[in-house]
């Protein structure tokens, strides 16, 4: 007890002692002109308070906060538009939405150097043969490699969603065990959320990548327009989504693990 009372009286003192040394200091420093005050700016006001509600959603893009997305590159490069992070349920996407999902991705910086890795090793493969070698033939084998990456992804991430009203944005499971989160990536190729909430067959994931497979015989050469070559360009859609869906699911993991970034 005789602690607490020294104690309290000792902070009394000093107390009384700091507020007699700041009046001391004001009143020995120069008065200055009075000013009007300042009137509170509202729209700095309604910035703040909407920085401190949505402090996730600073430095995010339009399209990011519009959607509930994030586009956390991937290895810092490749694009990863239409990942929820941190999220169990949001509020549908409209067509124009999903449409402008599949654009990000489709124009994106970082589908260039992957599709361009992907005519290389058509290319090494002279993968078809009538085409040849050479920089035209590289060009078309690019060509052929953008329009079935593009296609498809229009494809299941737009055209059919809109008309089937699925959400074509994949939520992570974030946590868990890891051959539990590795089926849930692979789940997602065929269960998918409606616009309304409820789970459901993956259509636009399945027809979406087939009818990318049938529009790619237009530009693919005579002799590729066959069922076989259709399945494995179908295959191959399906694998790459599949192969997406894991790269989003464990890439957080990966970022803060190897590369030691707690955020996007």
């Amino acid at each position: 007890m005789q602690q607490r009372a020294a104690t309290s009286i000792l902070i009394g003192l000093l107390t009384f002692v700091s507020s007699g040394r700041a009046q001391q200091q004001e009143s020995q420093q120069p008065v200055a002109p009075a000013t009007q005050p300042q009137s509170p700016d509202p729209k700095r006001e309604q910035r703040g308070k909407e920085k401190g509600k949505q402090g996730e959603a600073v430095g995010k893009s339009k399209l990011e906060k519009e959607t509930g997305t994030v586009n956390d590159r991937i290895f810092e490069v490749l694009p990863n538009y239409g990942t929820v992070e941190n999220a169990k349920e949001l509020p549908p996407l409209t067509s124009g939405q999903k449409f402008r999902l599949a654009t990000a991705g489709v124009f994106d910086w970082g589908a260039y150097p992957f599709n361009g890795a992907l005519s290389a090793i058509a290319q090494a493969k002279n993968d078809p043969k009538e085409w040849g070698q050479g920089w035209a033939a590289y060009g078309k084998r690019y060509g052929a490699s953008f329009a079935d990456n593009s296609i498809g992804t229009y494809m299941t991430t737009a055209i059919f969603p809109s008309f089937l009203r699925e959400d074509p944005r994949y939520y992570q499971l974030g946590r868990g065990r890891f051959a539990h989160r590795a089926y849930h990536g692979i789940n997602r190729l065929f269960v998918t959320r409606t616009d309304s909430g409820h789970d459901h067959f993956n259509y636009s994931e399945s027809i979406g990548n087939a009818a990318a497979a049938a529009i790619s015989n237009i530009y693919h050469v005579p002799n590729d327009r066959t069922a076989s070559r259709n399945a494995s360009t179908f295959g191959f859609l399906i694998l790459y989504d599949g192969l997406s869906n894991e790269l989003k699911e464990f890439w957080p993991d990966i970022r803060r693990k190897v590369f030691h970034k707690d955020t996007p």
